[in-house]
């Protein structure tokens, strides 16, 4: 036997993820981005600017951050910050080290609570979005979470890398299939073919674009499809109590589960699962793995989440959604995209080569805009550039200046 031969027989075909293949063809870019200094900046962050602007401590240099998913602002409003404050004085402690299956502080409960009124769901929360997916989404695949037994799983070929990371371990409950982005024929052939299925995708997309989320719809009432979403790109931005792109648009049931981060829109941190069953949201937390650990949410993160519920109850929230579709606009009139019109915040400027990506955020930076570089396998190969992030706490006038960069510096616009 050869040694690619014994190889081969001891690490299996790779069905579900090759970390060698990826690390070997992504991490030259990562250590180009490090050598143009785009990666592990160390910032200030000076209060007073209106444009949430960050100093890198080495350089001095001033930068407007153009890829923080703090899309309204939310992270630096004063009521959040001092509900973060407000609920450690209160709680005496940073949080309960213990599993929440278990016991739950009662500030915990408060806020499950308020974002269950809120969102009109019932509220499974996690240390972060990542690990309620990976708590999740093998019980998905087992049938434990609707009738039908073990659910073909399908994922979104676009679908975010934590739930892609996950695969291998849904594929020991059930067969794990993969289908191009939002394509509906090949979904609805397999819910043909098989009586028990589940689709994993994104909301909006973390690299730009929404899911085809009518079309999933008519097949979930056709075929009993299984809806796992993660909308953490929208969470806050859309629906009147900023439910978000998903759940602003469909009933709560219980073959649909929507997770999203509330460190995005929301402006604090932790992640929660909406469900349309509460014996659903009782049985994950018994069962559901990193979702019932010791490591729960932060009580500062807690109550700095109640204060931002609040804001969301407030005119103040419809306010700050209309500020950033404006900027949405706006730069989707300086400098159209594919994805623009879409009413969402992420854009991504395709420059097609790597090299070329890196060097175009390297630019930007030294002009005082940080925007990453983005490739494969963030991307698919020969679609790399840089992704935006449009914020409503950003300056009309400072788009306009980061645009006009972008243009001497590309051939977009």
């Amino acid at each position: 036997m050869t040694s690619t031969e014994e190889h081969q027989r001891v690490v299996g075909p790779h069905r579900y993820r090759n970390a060698e293949k990826m690390i070997r063809t992504a991490d030259p870019a990562w250590q180009a981005a490090a050598d143009h200094g785009l990666t592990g900046i160390r910032v200030d962050t000076p209060s007073g600017d209106s444009n949430n602007r960050l100093v890198d401590r080495a350089t001095g240099q001033e930068f407007v951050n153009m890829c923080s998913c703090a899309y309204l602002g939310l992270n630096h409003h004063p009521a959040v910050i001092e509900g973060a404050v407000s609920a450690l004085r209160e709680a005496g402690t940073t949080w309960l080290v213990t599993s929440t299956t278990r016991i739950r502080h009662q500030l915990l409960v408060r806020l499950e609570e308020e974002l269950g009124d809120l969102f009109g769901a019932q509220i499974l929360p996690g240390t972060t979005c990542s690990a309620l997916t990976a708590g999740i989404l093998p019980l998905v695949a087992s049938g434990h979470l609707a009738p039908g037994g073990p659910r073909v799983m399908v994922f979104d070929r676009h679908c975010h890398f934590c739930m892609s990371y996950v695969k291998p371990i849904c594929a020991e409950e059930s067969l794990v299939l993969t289908c191009d982005h939002n394509d509906l024929n090949y979904l609805e052939d397999v819910c043909r073919r098989y009586p028990s299925v589940a689709y994993v995708a994104d909301g909006a997309y973390s690299m730009g674009g929404a899911a085809a989320l009518d079309g999933l719809l008519e097949l979930q009432d056709r075929y009993g499809l299984f809806l796992f979403i993660d909308d953490s790109h929208s969470l806050s931005l859309v629906g009147e109590r900023g439910e978000g792109f998903v759940r602003s648009r469909l009933t709560m049931n219980p073959l649909t589960i929507i997770v999203t981060s509330l460190g995005k829109g929301f402006g604090t941190g932790g992640g929660v699962a909406m469900l349309g069953d509460p014996a659903m949201s009782r049985f994950l937390a018994r069962h559901a793995g990193p979702v019932g650990w010791s490591q729960n949410m932060a009580l500062p993160l807690v109550g700095a989440s109640l204060a931002s519920a609040a804001i969301h109850r407030s005119p103040e929230l419809g306010q700050l959604q209309r500020r950033l579709h404006e900027n949405v606009a706006y730069f989707d009139e300086l400098l159209p995209t594919s994805f623009a019109g879409n009413g969402l915040p992420v854009r991504r400027i395709t420059v097609g080569d790597t090299e070329r990506a890196v060097q175009l955020s390297a630019e930007l930076y030294r002009r005082g805009f940080y925007s990453s570089a983005v490739f494969f396998p963030i991307v698919p190969q020969g679609q790399a550039g840089v992704r935006i992030m449009i914020r409503a706490d950003i300056d009309q006038a400072v788009l306009a200046t980061f645009a006009d960069h972008v243009r001497e510096l590309t051939d977009v616009g």
